[in-house]
């Protein structure tokens, strides 16, 4: 997200929000500080900057790994970075940040090759620690390499129950998950697991998807419908590069990810470039893969999905939320979509907010500020500001309000 001092539009937010609960305040700061990522803000002067470890922990036998992130209890000194990994009532977890924890998420970056280290998950996990969440960012290895499986929603999962399941990390039982992109459907299908379906409170979904299809088809194609019409943008090019790295699994030939690494590195630098003599030297199912990802027409889609491994076909049926009954999931689901989402288009959120039970959705569309996960910002004595990207913080201070209200006390 975009560094930019938020305060003089935030402090107006307030006197809209007519400055009624404390937690108002608090989420006209949280969001100040997400804008700022790693500079300053009010939030950093006025709290002490968390703690964050690597800890490894169990669940039901399977190991998995990830950082906590923990406010740091006043008083408590300097960080102890000798501490030893989180696994069971360690002393060392309760000597810090427990007197501010008042509620446990866990944040799933989409599918970026840094995974749980990517600076700006990082940055919003230091954020949502400061404003009392004891955060878990768990390890999902097929996200570092740029692919989304279903066995990532049993690991998202675990890590929701790991943390839970902690009263010092979890009081009264607050906890909820917190999703990025592709990620979007993972921790859906984490939250309809029968062993947490009833213990995850909410979960905040940004630039997700509800058709896994309907979307890959726009970042294939930059064609998608609302209300009945097509309209088109530009897609950006990284889900094509998502979609390549992601069939390697699926795949005999080894010599297809040095095919397609060379690919991605000349489209880097020359987004026009030919790609078809590479192509040739493709197996037969890297092909079709690249048949797909490079097609432009709306129309061949269906028929070049259908092309794709049949292994990798299933798994996407796994993943495709558009497929699974919606309605027992527990959680409520607070969507946000940019309208200039060039990745995911905006009505997948919509649609997913029709899909979950009634009344428990709520959608929030911004229109210029937010592309898909970036923030932007016009200069703050712009009319633009003041006509177009004052509404959109008011709907992403709202979001942040809401997400506040989950905590205990």
């Amino acid at each position: 997200m975009m560094r930019r001092s938020a305060l003089p539009f935030l402090l107006l937010l307030l006197l809209l929000a007519g400055c009624a609960p404390v937690r108002h305040y608090e989420a006209a700061l949280v969001l100040q500080d997400i804008a700022a990522e790693q500079g300053a803000s009010c939030l950093k002067q006025a709290t002490a900057a968390p703690v964050r470890k690597s800890i490894a922990y169990t669940v039901d036998g399977r190991e998995r790994r990830g950082d906590l992130y923990l406010p740091e209890k006043v008083g408590a000194g300097p960080p102890q970075t000798d501490a030893p990994p989180v696994g069971g009532n360690e002393p060392g977890l309760r000597a810090r940040g427990a007197n501010n924890i008042r509620a446990a998420i866990v944040a799933i970056p989409g599918a970026v090759p840094l995974g749980k280290d990517d600076p700006r998950l990082v940055a919003f996990a230091m954020t949502l620690a400061r404003a009392g969440f004891a955060v878990l960012a768990p390890d999902l290895a097929g996200f570092r390499q740029l692919a989304v499986r279903p066995t990532d929603a049993r690991e998202i999962a675990d890590a929701f129950a790991w943390i839970s399941s902690r009263a010092e990390l979890a009081p009264a039982g607050h906890a909820g998950m917190f999703a990025f992109s592709y990620a979007v459907g993972p921790a859906v299908l984490a939250a309809l697991e029968p062993d947490i379906r009833s213990k995850v409170r909410f979960v905040v979904g940004l630039g997700g998807y509800h058709d896994l299809p309907r979307a890959m088809r726009f970042f294939t194609t930059g064609w998608f419908a609302h209300d009945g019409q097509w309209q088109r943008m530009t897609p950006d090019d990284t889900g094509k590069m998502v979609l390549l790295y992601a069939s390697l699994p699926y795949l005999e030939n080894d010599s297809d990810r040095g095919i397609f690494d060379r690919m991605v590195t000349l489209r880097m630098r020359d987004p026009a470039a030919d790609l078809s003599p590479l192509a040739a030297d493709l197996s037969r199912g890297a092909q079709a893969v690249y048949a797909l990802a490079a097609n432009t027409d709306p129309a061949r889609f269906a028929e070049l999905l259908a092309q794709l491994p049949a292994a990798m076909r299933a798994d996407m049926e796994r993943l495709n939320l558009a497929r699974h009954d919606l309605k027992p999931l527990q959680a409520r689901l607070i969507l946000l979509h940019g309208r200039n989402d060039n990745l995911i288009p905006w009505p997948e959120s919509l649609a997913l907010a029709a899909a979950a039970p009634a009344g428990q959705a709520e959608v929030f569309l911004i229109q210029r500020v937010l592309g898909h996960v970036d923030l932007k910002f016009s200069n703050l004595f712009s009319w633009r500001f003041w006509s177009e990207d004052l509404p959109d913080l008011w709907r992403l201070w709202r979001v942040i309000d809401l997400l506040l209200a989950e905590r205990a006390g």
